[in-house]
């Protein structure tokens, strides 16, 4: 994927989701256009960081549209200004129904119709259960859970609608969140002897995108993790 970084041209917060356009839209050329609006469009939750920006980056790569979702729209933004032209970074808060749909509406009004969504937003409060506080319970359940069925039920009504689609839920893999962990005791599980790195997760993930005749399955990427348990 070609082109200069992309600039915000135009910061709006509308019905709670703030978005940023991309201000390097495809040139005069008609094959250029042509080609950009024949891309498909993915739409990627918890893009800006770990598994999310490693799947960015790949499908960039590869040609996509993509809208780089996450809670901190800078961060977001800094993700999407180098993956190239033709993407675009939104804010959203996954627990709030409200908030995915209007969020998968500005995609679909600015990028295109959605082929695509990866659910890689998540949060970790790993720890003993007698420490473990509602609060934290609570921020879990709402991102991890509600916040993938809410994505998962926004997308789905617009790829009835185009009689296609594909959706990615992404489980634990070595990023920043996991980072704190003590990782020489949980090596010593895994055959591979090391953690799944993000870019290798990627792979996997647009894997299963791309396969049109694959659909409910669940791929371990795990690093022969299952083989011992």
């Amino acid at each position: 994927m070609s082109g200069g970084p992309v600039s915000a041209r135009a910061l709006q917060r509308r019905k709670g989701c703030a978005r940023v356009f991309p201000s390097n839209s495809p040139s005069e050329d008609p094959v250029q256009q042509a080609f950009f609006h024949m891309a498909k469009v993915c739409a990627i939750f918890g893009g800006s960081r770990g598994i999310g920006k490693a799947v960015a980056q790949l499908l960039a790569w590869k040609g996509y549209r993509l809208a780089i979702i996450a809670r901190n729209l800078e961060v977001a933004q800094t993700t999407v200004n180098h993956l190239g032209a033709g993407h675009m970074a939104l804010s959203c808060d996954v627990a709030m129904e409200q908030d995915v749909q209007n969020t998968l509406q500005e995609v679909e009004k600015n990028l295109g119709h959605v082929n695509y969504l990866v659910n890689a937003a998540g949060v970790n409060r790993d720890g003993l259960l007698l420490r473990t506080t509602s609060e934290d319970m609570v921020s879990q359940i709402n991102t991890n859970l509600l916040g993938t069925m809410l994505t998962c039920k926004a997308a789905v009504r617009h790829m009835l609608q185009q009689q296609g689609g594909a959706i990615v839920n992404i489980g634990f893999v070595h990023t920043e969140m996991t980072a704190h962990l003590k990782e020489d005791q949980l090596k010593k599980t895994i055959p591979l002897g090391r953690f799944g790195e993000p870019d290798e997760v990627a792979q996997a993930v647009v894997f299963l995108l791309e396969s049109p005749y694959i659909t409910g399955h669940i791929l371990v990427v795990d690093g022969g993790l299952q083989l011992v348990i």
